[in-house]
């Protein structure tokens, strides 16, 4: 939690998106829904991880840049 990533896969309300993680020197994807229902994320976005769901699922909110 706390990681930043970036939207490779639009986020949104009925869709998984997906996104990517710097993680272990690597860079690794993960399913991504937005923390707010309604939230749409576009591709390219930055987003923060706001919660962690083993194996490959986290819930993402805006990053504030």
């Amino acid at each position: 939690m706390g990681r930043q990533g970036r939207v490779t896969g639009k986020i949104g309300p009925g869709l998984v998106g997906e996104v990517m993680i710097p993680i272990r020197g690597g860079v690794e994807a993960f399913y991504a829904h937005p923390t707010m229902p309604d939230e749409e994320i576009p591709v390219g976005t930055i987003i923060v991880v706001v919660e962690y769901s083993p194996p490959r699922t986290v819930y993402v909110a805006r990053a504030i840049v």
